[in-house]
Formats: structure tokens, C-alpha cells, sequence
């Protein structure tokens, strides 16, 4: 199956991959202004068919991204994804949790990860991997682990993360992770 996003076509897999949706077009454009022209590292975190990461590269060509997933199916779709747009020389799609599989720190990390329990079931995502919209307990650990892992050391400074949560861009610099923290903590409160 064929999406276009961003003004790419990629192809998707529903099903196995989560399909990306106009809504994460902002999490793209938000790291954009971020990036500018700069020469950056960027980590795409749960990165599906790779639509966030391809729109980057495409469009930032200083950009230098590396693209996590723990679904092999998706790690397969996004490298050939990549490859097929000419962009696999600077996207690095890896295999595993978050950011760990990631060498070193990077300037930015962008996540449309996970966030709802599972108590808050949505039939709009009927046709998605139950893994890539739910998640245990309140439906924040995967983001809680990100940033724990912003904080230890995988970020640089004055790094910044950007996760869409409830279709809207939540950002933070590296020296404001707890704030943020404490947003997504609340949000999820209210949504309870």
C-alpha cells in the first residue's frame, strides 16, 4: 500500500506498521524549524515505516538521522523505504528499544511513540498494531524510558525532544525534560 506524506511516497504495511497520519506532518514540521540548515543528528524513536525520518532527511540535508523500532517488520519497511527515496546513506534504521540502539548522543529525537492504556480503547485505530498505539499501565512508559534516556546522556545540549501526543507537538530543550515530563504526566491524569 502507498501513502503520501509530507510529499513522499511511502509505502505502508497496515496491520504491521502503523500508517502515519496527516496529524504527524507537524511533529515533521516542528523539527524542522528546529534543525534549520544545521548539520544535526536526529533520532526517530518508534520510527514504523520511517515516514518521520524520510520526511527529515528529504527535506534537511544536513540531517544525519538513525531510526529505532522494535518491530522487525517495520525496521524492513522503513530500510526499504529509505533506499527506494535514495535516502539510505544518511538514515540508519536500527533494530531495538527506543534509543538504545542509538551510537551516541543525538542534537534532536522526535517520537510519535505509544501513549494510550489500553482501558482507552479508540476503534479509529482499529486497523493499526495494538503495539503502536497502546501501551501498559497509563499508557506513558515508553515516553517516561525516552526521556530518561534523553536525560542519561543521549542528548546533546542544548538538545531538544519533540513527541506528539493526542495530535499535538509537546517539546522540550534537554535542560527542560522534566517539565515536560510533568506535562505528559498531567495530560494523561486529565485523560483518565
Amino acid at each position: 500500500m502507498t501513502t503520501h506524506f509530507h510529499g513522499l511516497e511511502l509505502q505502508t504495511a497496515p496491520g504491521d506498521v502503523f500508517t502515519p497520519r496527516a496529524t504527524t506532518e507537524r511533529l515533521v514540521d516542528a523539527a524542522l524549524e528546529r534543525i534549520g540548515r544545521d548539520r544535526s543528528r536526529i533520532a526517530d524513536v518508534g520510527t514504523g515505516s520511517g515516514a518521520i525520518a524520510l520526511a527529515i532527511a528529504a527535506a534537511a540535508p544536513n540531517a544525519e538521522v538513525w531510526a529505532t523500532d522494535t518491530n522487525p517488520a517495520a525496521v524492513d519497511l522503513a530500510r526499504r523505504n529509505a533506499k527506494r527515496l535514495g535516502l539510505a546513506d544518511r538514515i540508519h534504521v536500527l533494530g531495538g528499544d527506543l534509543l538504545e540502539p542509538v551510537p551516541g548522543p543525538v542534537d534532536l529525537v522526535v517520537a510519535n511513540l505509544p501513549y494510550l492504556a489500553a482501558h482507552e480503547y479508540d476503534p479509529a485505530y482499529d486497523d493499526e498494531p495494538f503495539e503502536a498505539i497502546y501501551a501498559p499501565g497509563d499508557g506513558l512508559d515508553p515516553l517516561r524510558r525516552m526521556l530518561d534516556l534523553c536525560a542519561g546522556g543521549k542528548l546533546t545540549m542544548p538538545g531538544w525532544v519533540l513527541v506528539q501526543y493526542h495530535r499535538r507537538v509537546l517539546e522540550a530543550d534537554c535542560q527542560h525534560l522534566d517539565e515536560l515530563r510533568a506535562r505528559l504526566e498531567t495530560r494523561a491524569r486529565l485523560a483518565a
